[in-house]
């Protein structure tokens, strides 16, 4: 796999976002750190996507400390153990990848850093979240309230200059080489999906965990890194829960099915919904078809210039019509509305599948969201949801995901 990324793609961003910062204080940035799987396992590592946008760098408990028009990475010590069990890092390959020359071992790169932050009265970085997240009912990973915990240590009194909304307009916007990447990891994904349909229509699946197994051989064979989020295969009414675990049900003949799916290339994600059942009910149909028009309600508004906020209210209330007309409600209210549409229309798309990008400000050319309305209504055993990947261009927008049949 021949990657769009340069060290010159990551010297650049780190240079726009020195432009964006203007502050004097030292950037500091930390890499992910590993997950305990169990006892002494881990999971597979996924780094910081702000972190890799920076530096290009795959490697755990690495720092990148940008400072003065200087620039250097601090990397871990590790153990023999180890370095015998995973390996040494190559900090060859580490500067080749970045652009950073000068990488520090831990004692001296911390050294050097805790010197300066001694000196300093504040210090820019990425704010951690917190770390049980409520409403999401999961923990977060905690390298970034670990750096700030060790910073701290050299300077009590150190003030946090947030980075967050500087990093949400420089990801927003696609450079070329991620478009490119991007394209390249939804026309796989389409691929996959299409070979998925045939084999499907053909009643050769029985139950969801083979068409996943499917999924992976073939998001491997077109040149993919596996799944770009862990896919949803959801058959008949399980299709009505918005993201069901475990893709272990049986699928039954002329059975719905949902899949929201996507191919990782290159550190880029592609993110696809499609809904296919061999013989429709009149009501699934009627369901479907109003999905569907919703979703082209959307996308002929997105452009240019377009605040997502203003054009998630729009695509609610189009919804809302619908959703009288199919009889669900009465009145086009935000609380009946959303107890059958009850996420958002679009999100942005990138590195991450819920990429960082800033909804209260207007659109340009370059960014690219999803476009997946969705109904689901429980009582009826119904769930449809239809997402495509669509790219703002200066005339308007383009579906990226347009060979894949709806």
């Amino acid at each position: 796999m021949k990657s769009e990324f340069t060290a010159d793609f990551f010297r650049g961003n780190r240079e726009r976002l020195r432009k964006l910062f203007t502050g004097t204080a030292p950037i500091v940035l930390t890499a992910n750190g590993l997950l305990q799987k169990a006892t002494d396992e881990t999971f597979r590592f996924r780094q910081d996507g702000s972190f890799w946008y920076l530096t290009g760098i795959d490697e755990p408990n690495v720092i990148l400390v940008m400072d003065k028009g200087k620039e250097y990475l601090i990397i871990p010590d590790l153990t023999p153990s180890r370095i015998a069990f995973d390996g040494a890092i190559d900090t060859e390959v580490l500067s080749a990848k970045s652009g950073i020359a000068e990488v520090l071992l831990e004692k001296d790169g911390w050294k050097r850093l805790g010197g300066r932050l001694k000196r300093a009265s504040s210090v820019a970085v990425l704010s951690p979240a917190d770390t049980y997240i409520k409403a999401l009912g999961m923990y977060t990973n905690p390298a970034r309230q670990h750096l700030i915990r060790e910073m701290k240590r050299h300077n009590a009194k150190l003030t946090l200059l947030d980075l967050r909304q500087h990093l949400q307009r420089m990801r927003m916007v696609k450079q070329p080489a991620e478009i490119k990447t991007l394209t390249h990891a939804i026309a796989i994904t389409t691929g996959a999906l299409k070979k998925i349909e045939r084999s499907f229509r053909k009643g050769q699946y029985k139950h969801e965990f083979e068409i996943e197994m499917d999924l992976t051989r073939y998001f491997w064979q077109g040149g993919g890194s596996g799944h770009g989020f862990e896919p949803i295969v959801a058959a008949g009414a399980k299709a009505s829960t918005i993201h069901p675990f475990g893709n272990t049900a049986r699928i039954r003949p002329n059975q719905p099915l949902l899949l929201d799916v996507a191919a990782a290339y290159d550190h880029y994600t592609a993110d696809i919904s499609r809904c296919w059942t061999a013989r429709p009910t009149k009501r699934y149909r009627a369901v479907y078809e109003t999905v569907k028009e919703v979703a082209d309600f959307a996308m002929a508004s997105l452009k240019p210039g377009v605040i997502m906020k203003e054009y998630e209210k729009q695509v609610e209330h189009m919804m809302g019509e619908k959703l009288r007309e199919l009889g669900l409600i009465r009145t086009i209210e935000h609380e009946a509305v959303r107890q059958y549409f009850p996420h958002a229309t679009s999100h942005f798309l990138g590195i991450d599948v819920h990429d960082l990008g800033d909804y209260g400000h207007p659109i340009e050319p370059g960014v690219i969201v999803t476009v997946e309305p969705g109904i689901y209504i429980p009582e009826e055993g119904i769930g449809i949801r239809i997402e495509d990947d669509i790219l703002i261009t200066p005339e308007g927008s383009q579906n990226l995901s347009a060979g894949l049949a709806r």
